[in-house]
């Protein structure tokens, strides 16, 4: 019987365009399944986690070769979501917990080093997560990037555990049950999913690139005024 190690090897990420770009991402997908394959849905579990504390670990590869495993008979459907989802709420407790100890003031004496940064910021950052930080939190886990680093405010805000981790849950159950799904149903065309991903991603690096020029060149100009 073919295994899917062998399959992911016949087949190369769709999305690669570059030689290292391939290498990288079937570097990933070969780790993930082996994992998969060596200790079953827990395996998904665990990647999962790792994603959540090593971002450049792409859920948009890991969390449809779950679903395309479990499809091969490796682990149920059903497992794949619920391991995956609790691999997800584990991550994203340890970076709660890296907010938590990091600490409110611990953090505006860190940010008060940073170049072009007021303390002013930081309160109006801190006034938004005050009136939308559910909102973040649960939505932000359905982001690319944000989805990891949203947890760690929340620690540092001091979200209430019994909250963060119902939506956190929630916000993960949805995000990897999409992508599971979507690798048990296509099967051996699993990559396309991350294709699609990778588009997503493309644009929510884009609109941050684009707020962090924009926030460097207003603070920039603040700076030359109060000089002026």
């Amino acid at each position: 019987m073919v295994s899917i190690a062998q399959i992911i090897d016949a087949a190369p990420l769709a999305t690669a365009t570059t030689t290292s770009d391939s290498s990288s991402l079937g570097s990933v997908a070969d780790w993930a399944v082996n994992l998969m394959e060596t200790i079953g849905a827990p395996g998904a579990g665990l990647a999962i986690a790792l994603e959540n504390l090593f971002p450049p670990l792409p859920s948009e590869v890991i969390l449809p070769l779950a679903g395309f495993t479990a499809s091969r008979g490796n682990f149920s459907l059903a497992e794949a979501i619920i391991w995956t989802t609790l691999g997800s709420v584990v991550g994203a407790l340890v970076l709660y917990a890296i907010g938590a100890w990091l600490g409110r003031d611990r953090m505006r004496r860190l940010v008060s080093k940073v170049p072009l940064v007021d303390l002013e910021d930081v309160d109006r950052v801190e006034a938004w997560f005050d009136r939308h930080g559910y909102r973040a939190v649960f939505f932000g886990r359905m982001i690319p990037i944000f989805r990891s680093l949203i947890s760690i405010p929340a620690g540092i805000e001091r979200m209430a555990v019994g909250k963060f981790l119902l939506l956190t849950t929630a916000g993960s159950l949805i995000w990897n049950s999409i992508f599971v799904l979507a690798g048990f149903y296509l099967g051996e065309n699993w990559s396309v999913v991350e294709e699609y991903a990778g588009i997503f991603q493309r644009i929510v690096i884009i609109a941050v690139a684009l707020f962090v020029i924009y926030f460097v060149v207003s603070k920039i100009r603040k700076h030359r005024q109060k000089r002026a």
